[in-house]
C-alpha cells in the first residue's frame, strides 16, 4: 500500500509518460485502467496506447481516481497492542516540559504543573498527549539526552498510569530518549528531525509504537529560512516524506504505523509553509493519517502581525479550514495545539455544519447556558452532538 501511494503522490511532478516501467505495481495498475478506458472509448481491445498524449491522459486520469479514493479512505494508526481509525480530526494537545518553549515561556516550570496541565488537556478532551523535553527554539544548543530524557519520562511514567485510554506521544528525535519512553509506556513518537536517526524507526518497530516522519531540510534547532531553498516546497515536500516513509518501513516499521507531518514552519519561510499547506491534498494521497502542527506558528504570525499569544483565533481558523476539507474529501487530521477546548469547540462546529454530525432534531438549549451565568463558570456539554449515521 505505501509504496503505491507514494508513487501516486509523486508521479505527476517527478516521472514523464515515458519513464513508466512493468517494475512498479503502480504503473501496472495505470496501464490496465488506461486499457480499460481506450477500450471503453472504442480505441481497441488491446491495453497498449501509442499516442504518448493519450497515454498522458489516461495516466493523470487514473492516478487522479487513485488518489481521490486513498483521500477518501480512513486512515488506520497501528499503537502498541491496538489500532484507532483517524476517521476526521483529532486533537493533540502540548505538554511543554521544557522553560525555553516558545509559546509557554516556562509557565509549566515544576513538575506538578506540568502534570496538572496534562490532566487539565485530557479534561479538556485531548485524544492525544504530545510531552516534549527540548523546545523548538532555533539557534539554540540542542539538549543532552539525559537531561531531556529525566524532563519527560516522570510525565510519560503518569500518564500511562492514569490515562492507558489517552494515545501518548514524546516529542523528541533522540535514540536514547525514544528507547526510554518507549519502554514506559509511550505510544507514538514525534520526530522532528525528519528522522535524522533510522534507529529511532526500528525502536518504535520492536515496540509496536507508531511514529510521525515530518518534513525539515534543517538540523534540528537550527533556523533555515530562504526564499530561494525550494523551486517548490511542495514538491519537496512530497519527495522528502516518501524517502523517509521507506527508510522508516526499511528500518522495520508497518506502514500502518506512519504518520506524516508537512512540517509547518520547519525550514521553510511563512510564505513556502503557507504553499505546502495550499497543497496539502497530496500529502493525503499517500493514505497515512496527517499531522497539522499549526498552533501559534510563525506563517499565522506573518498573516496577523500578532505575537505567539496572540494567535490563537488565526490557529481556530487554520484548524476551521482543514477540518472542512477533511469533512469534503475524507482522509485523516491529527491537529496539534495548545488550546485543546477551542479546537474541540472548532471541530464539532465544522462538523455540524459540514454534516459530518448532526444535532438532536428534539434538542432544546437549557436555560442554564442560553444566557451567561454570573458568578459562576459555564457548564460544558458535549452531548448534543452525534454522529450522523453512516459517518
Amino acid at each position: 500500500m505505501m509504496c503505491r501511494t507514494i508513487w501516486a503522490s509523486i508521479v505527476r511532478v517527478s516521472f514523464p509518460a515515458s519513464s513508466i516501467t512493468s517494475s512498479w505495481k503502480a504503473p501496472d495498475v495505470a496501464r490496465t485502467l488506461a486499457g480499460r478506458r481506450a477500450r471503453a472509448s472504442g480505441a481497441g481491445p488491446t491495453d497498449t496506447l501509442t499516442s504518448v498524449d493519450t497515454v498522458e491522459s489516461v495516466r493523470r486520469w487514473a492516478f487522479d481516481e487513485w488518489e481521490g479514493a486513498m483521500r477518501r479512505a480512513t486512515p488506520v494508526l497501528r499503537l502498541p497492542g491496538r489500532e484507532i481509525a483517524v476517521d476526521g480530526t483529532l486533537v493533540m494537545g502540548v505538554v511543554n516540559a521544557s522553560p525555553e518553549s516558545f509559546s509557554d515561556a516556562g509557565r509549566f516550570a515544576s513538575l506538578e504543573h506540568q502534570l496538572q496541565h496534562c490532566q487539565d488537556l485530557v479534561d479538556a478532551g485531548a485524544d492525544v498527549i504530545d510531552i516534549g523535553g527540548q523546545s523548538a527554539i532555533t539557534n539554540q544548543p540542542e539538549l543532552d539526552p539525559s537531561l531531556e530524557r529525566d524532563r519527560v519520562l516522570p510525565l510519560v511514567e503518569w500518564m500511562h498510569g492514569h490515562h492507558p485510554g489517552i494515545v501518548l506521544s514524546v516529542d523528541t528525535y533522540k535514540p536514547l530518549v525514544v528507547d526510554a519512553v518507549l519502554a514506559a509506556g509511550a505510544d507514538l513518537i514525534n520526530d522532528v528531525s525528519g528522522l535524522a536517526h533510522p534507529q529511532v524507526a526500528a525502536s518504535c518497530a520492536r515496540h509496536g509504537a507508531a511514529l510521525v516522519v515530518m518534513h525539515t531540510r534543517a538540523r534540528p534547532k537550527q533556523r533555515l529560512q530562504r526564499a530561494d531553498r525550494y523551486a517548490d516546497p511542495a514538491d519537496d515536500v512530497l519527495h522528502f516524506l516518501a524517502e523517509r516513509s521507506r527508510a522508516a518501513v526499511d528500518a522495520g516499521l508497518p506502514e500502518e504505523s506512519l504518520v506524516l507531518d508537512p512540517g509547518p514552519d520547519f525550514a521553510k519561510t511563512p510564505h513556502q509553509t503557507v504553499a505546502v499547506l495550499r497543497r496539502l491534498d497530496e500529502v493525503r494521497a499517500f493514505g497515512r493519517p496527517v499531522l497539522l502542527a499549526l498552533s501559534r506558528k510563525d506563517f499565522l504570525g506573518a498573516v496577523t502581525g500578532r505575537a505567539p499569544r496572540g494567535r490563537d483565533a488565526a490557529t481556530a481558523a487554520a484548524i476551521a479550514f482543514f477540518v472542512a476539507e477533511t469533512a469534503r474529501s475524507g482522509g485523516g487530521n491529527i491537529v496539534r495545539v495548545h488550546d485543546v477546548a477551542a479546537a474541540r469547540d472548532v471541530i464539532a462546529t465544522v462538523e455540524v455544519l459540514t454534516g459530518r454530525r448532526d444535532l438532536d432534531p428534539h434538542y432544546l438549549l437549557p436555560d442554564a447556558i442560553r444566557h451567561e451565568p454570573t458568578g459562576q463558570s459555564l457548564p460544558q456539554t458535549r452531548a448534543t452532538l452525534s454522529e450522523s449515521a453512516g459517518v
